[in-house]
């Protein structure tokens, strides 16, 4: 019978999600498949470095001044808040992402990182961005649609 230590790490480690831990400076300490799977990069070419590997380029700064906000106060909202951001794959691809994140704190309340919770959900928006658009063009062809007397 596995012990729950080693449950605990089984269930991290192949769970579908890609599951990610940051320390308070933003370098990757953990990678799970999902992770890998997801972004395309293997463990051992993703820890030891920093969550730029998955961030786009144009979101790069706005991603530290969060960063570095949520280390230096211990407080984030997107621990029950769904974050739906960008991402970038290996191969340059963006990638639709919605996750959560726990705060690691120190036995004196130190916050020393962030573990993400993520889903890569690129295929939904695209068929949504269509929907949209396909709504967009029938109201555009039919008229506006009435709104109900108040």
């Amino acid at each position: 019978m596995l012990s729950l230590p080693d449950v605990c790490c089984r269930i991290l480690q192949e769970a579908g999600d890609a599951i990610i831990l940051a320390d308070s400076e933003g370098i990757i300490r953990l990678w799970n498949r999902g992770a890998e799977e997801m972004f395309g990069y293997r463990e051992a070419e993703a820890l030891g470095q920093s969550l730029n590997l998955i961030i786009p380029p144009d979101l790069q700064s706005r991603h530290w001044q969060g960063y570095r906000r949520v280390m230096e106060s211990g407080a984030t909202r997107y621990g029950s808040q769904l974050l739906a951001v960008p991402g970038r794959h290996r191969d340059g691809r963006t990638l639709s992402l919605e996750f959560t994140v726990t705060l690691v704190q120190d036995g004196h309340g130190r916050t020393m990182g962030a573990a993400a919770i993520i889903r890569e959900v690129t295929a939904r928006w695209q068929r949504e961005r269509e929907l949209r658009a396909r709504l967009a063009h029938l109201e555009a062809a039919c008229g506006p649609t009435p709104t109900p007397a108040g």
